[in-house]
């Protein structure tokens, strides 16, 4: 597959990389000293909030309503999940993962990002028949959807019922190359 290396905490316990189906939406990191952010996030163009209320606050006033919207729906899905800050974005509860290959690390459930031109949400989950976000691909609306990655540019192109039906889902099930 062509594309950007990818790090993302896959479901493939063997894997340490990756090339994602669709490069724009990778799960790509770079690394910022200290901080990690994800490229192409308007967290790459501000400090690093330190709570997901600082994160929201820190956006330009076009982008806030969409993602509070999104963030108040997300927490009324799965309010077990605690609202943190991973990787420059805002994540809802979190997991720790653990590859054969020895690679392990810390990683959301679901993730909310504000990008310059659009909106990610992560479904970090998965079943016996793949990731939650790919199986649900058509029922969501006009978006873009990679495994985990769910983009579109206005909130109105997200079906947020669909979308939060796979909240409640990721909450019950947990996150993908989870540590048993």
């Amino acid at each position: 597959r062509a594309g950007r290396p990818c790090h993302f905490p896959h479901r493939d316990a063997d894997l340490t990389s990756c090339y994602t189906r669709q490069p724009s939406l990778c799960h790509s990191e770079i690394d910022l000293g200290a901080k990690r952010l994800h490229p192409g996030s308007l967290a790459d163009s501000m400090k690093t909030p330190a709570t997901p209320d600082a994160y929201l606050a820190a956006l330009p006033d076009d982008r806030r309503a969409p993602m509070e919207a999104l963030h108040r729906a997300i927490r009324a899905a799965a309010p077990k999940l605690e609202p943190i800050i991973i990787a420059g974005m805002i994540g809802y509860g979190k997991f720790h993962y653990k590859y054969s290959s020895g690679r392990e690390g810390d990683w959301f459930i679901v993730g909310l990002c504000a990008r310059k031109n659009y909106y990610s949400l992560y479904i970090c989950s998965g079943d016996k028949d793949g990731y939650l976000a790919e199986q649900a691909a058509a029922k969501l609306g006009k978006v873009k959807v990679g495994r985990s990655c769910i983009t579109f540019k206005k909130l109105e192109d997200l079906k947020l019922a669909a979308a939060m039906s796979l909240v409640k889902k990721a909450a019950k099930l947990g996150g993908v190359g989870a540590a048993m």
